[in-house]
């Protein structure tokens, strides 16, 4: 099984009560709510839809705030920006339906929104400078690099304790690595590792902005240090072999011209008049045109963050709902997610937009479903599309599932055949993982 022991990157010992056993309230940790209103005060953020502009205005004095250079800013080791917060999904059952579902088990994309909250404060921390009630910088998610996960349920009657800290930093952005843990028989189990990266802008969130630099202060701490160096690099590698720059490798152009052999229908052709037109689908096979779904999502004042643009957990939670659904009507059983990986934001979404959604099944081993959903607004006015996110997702199948197949092969390297690659290799990459 793909769901292996959930072996702990071993953290600094001064962190290493992130893993010692709990208790059922865990009394003094703060829950998910001071998390956001934490998060509201740090910036001046409103909770009315109406004050926005205005404090949005009021925001723009902080600039004078900005460290013209990093080396003006103090060094932060990793233990103060480590944060410990509680979900108390056992001890508190009047929020527990929020996260239900039909499953009996917890809504991940609940957990998602969680995470990304809880990121945002993490580096809020590692950031805070004595005296500053209000902080000039406006923090964002810039890339979700992965999320492992070690448990294939998630039980809804039980706390959950999500812990965490700035990992790694650069000129204007930060690495946080999070865990999540759930209180079984008085002790907290792993249930997930998550690696997301920040970036630090202005008070208008228009330009970088510097940030504290990270000092690791043990051999444990250099070695997470260093790893989140290697896992830049890792994205840098990833991109530049991106599909999008590069033709695929003689392997992959292989499989792809395998599988037009395979699809071909020679029953249909006379001697000497073979074309592309004719195919027919292999057994145990779905062509990747018919293993897709869509959603349109109308961006309420209600799902915006505290720069009133749209919360990014919750564009992660609406892909992550439309690929399960698209993962659970191919393999006509239920999904388990295994992993998440590689979601970059590329554009903000504002509040008012229509958000379409496509979720795409692109690649299938055995029971592994590798789903790619593409996020895209629609301006009404201009009658434009513009990409704000790609998600991918790594399922798992109660049962085997067909084979998805590419159909077109028009042109040098049609579109089906390259999200198929694509899917492969981020499937493959997940393999590596866990």
């Amino acid at each position: 099984s793909a769901y292996r022991l959930c072996i702990m990157r071993k953290l600094p010992s001064v962190l290493a009560r992130t893993h010692t056993s709990g208790t059922s309230g865990s009394p003094g940790l703060p829950d998910l709510s001071e998390v956001r209103r934490k998060l509201r005060d740090i910036v001046g953020a409103s909770t009315n839809w109406r004050d926005h502009v205005q404090a949005m205005q009021e925001r723009k004095a902080l600039h004078t705030l900005l460290a013209k250079q990093q080396e003006d800013l103090p060094p932060r080791r990793m233990k103060d920006s480590y944060l410990e917060v509680i979900l108390p999904l056992g001890s508190q059952p009047e929020i527990r339906e929020k996260y239900l579902n039909v499953h009996n088990s917890v809504r991940f994309g609940r957990i998602l929104e969680d995470l990304d909250s809880l990121g945002v404060l993490i580096c809020y921390t590692h950031t805070k400078q004595e005296g500053q009630p209000r902080s000039p910088l406006s923090i964002v998610t810039a890339l979700v690099d992965k999320i492992n996960l070690c448990q294939k349920i998630i039980h809804p009657d039980c706390d959950i304790k999500f812990t965490g800290n700035v990992s790694w930093v650069g000129k204007t952005s930060m690495e946080v690595k999070m865990h999540m843990l759930q209180l079984h028989d008085g002790d907290y189990s792993p249930v997930l590792d998550a690696t997301f990266v920040m970036v630090a802008r202005d008070p208008e969130n228009k330009r970088p902005a510097f940030v504290n630099p990270l000092i690791p202060e043990s051999p444990e701490e250099e070695e997470i240090f260093k790893q989140g160096e290697l896992n830049k690099m890792r994205r840098i590698d990833f991109s530049t072999a991106s599909l999008l720059k590069m033709a695929p490798t003689a392997e992959e152009r292989n499989i792809v011209h395998d599988i037009f052999l395979n699809t071909l229908d020679t029953r249909q052709e006379g001697e000497g008049t073979m074309s592309f037109q004719s195919r027919k689908l292999p057994p145990n096979s779905v062509w990747m045109e018919d293993a897709k779904l869509k959603a349109l999502q109308i961006c309420h004042p209600e799902e915006r963050n505290i720069f009133n643009r749209i919360f990014g957990g919750f564009l992660m939670r609406k892909a992550f709902e439309l690929g399960w659904a698209t993962a659970c009507s191919y393999g006509s059983s239920r999904p388990f997610i295994v992993s998440v990986d590689d979601i970059m934001f590329q554009k903000p979404v504002e509040v008012g937009s229509l958000l379409l959604l496509s979720g795409q099944v692109c690649y299938t081993e055995n029971n592994y479903i590798q789903v790619r959903v593409h996020s895209e607004v629609y301006n009404a006015n201009t009658r434009e599309h513009h990409t704000t996110n790609i998600f991918h997702f790594t399922f798992i199948s109660e049962n085997e599932v067909p084979q998805v197949v590419p159909k077109t092969y028009g042109g040098k390297y049609p579109i089906k055949s390259m999200l198929y690659l694509d899917g492969k290799r981020h499937f493959t990459a997940v393999m590596k993982e866990i």
